[in-house]
């Protein structure tokens, strides 16, 4: 593997007490030890969302949701600048072809263009990236 790409499902389910895995804190054991991980420009946010969401909901307090908040931002990934660029075309494309949201097909259009492999716990990005020769990230 040379390179990762982590999607908001991985990065939820290592940073949420409650949805910690072992493919999730396998995939940040790999960031943290130097893997070269990238991700498409609208990841923090979709992570801060899902961040606020378990906050309102109870699953986190408000210093859990601050600190996990945090961690993200210190997170050594590289935010990939050419994502809103290929929104329109070839993620656009992807997101007809495998029937994902355009926020997945970002996450699969990336991870085909650095030749990467994907972590993810999302099951129709998975079967997506499976269908597109993409290596999937398990534990």
């Amino acid at each position: 593997m040379k390179a990762l790409v982590i999607d908001g499902s991985t990065t939820l389910g290592f940073v949420l007490q409650d949805e910690q895995a072992p493919s999730a804190l396998k995939a940040l054991a790999a960031l943290e030890g130097g893997m070269a991980t990238f991700v498409p420009a609208h990841w923090c946010v979709e992570v801060a969302n899902g961040l606020i969401m378990a906050e309102r909901r109870k699953r986190a307090s408000q210093a859990d949701i601050t600190e996990a908040l945090n961690l993200v931002a210190a997170l050594p990934v590289v935010a990939d600048d050419e994502t809103a660029q290929r929104a329109g075309s070839d993620t656009a494309a992807l997101a007809r072809q495998y029937g994902l949201t355009i926020y997945d097909a970002a996450y699969l259009e990336l991870a085909m263009r650095r030749g990467a492999t994907l972590a993810t716990t999302d099951r129709d990005l998975a079967r997506a990236a499976k269908a597109a020769g993409v290596a999937l990230f398990t534990s």
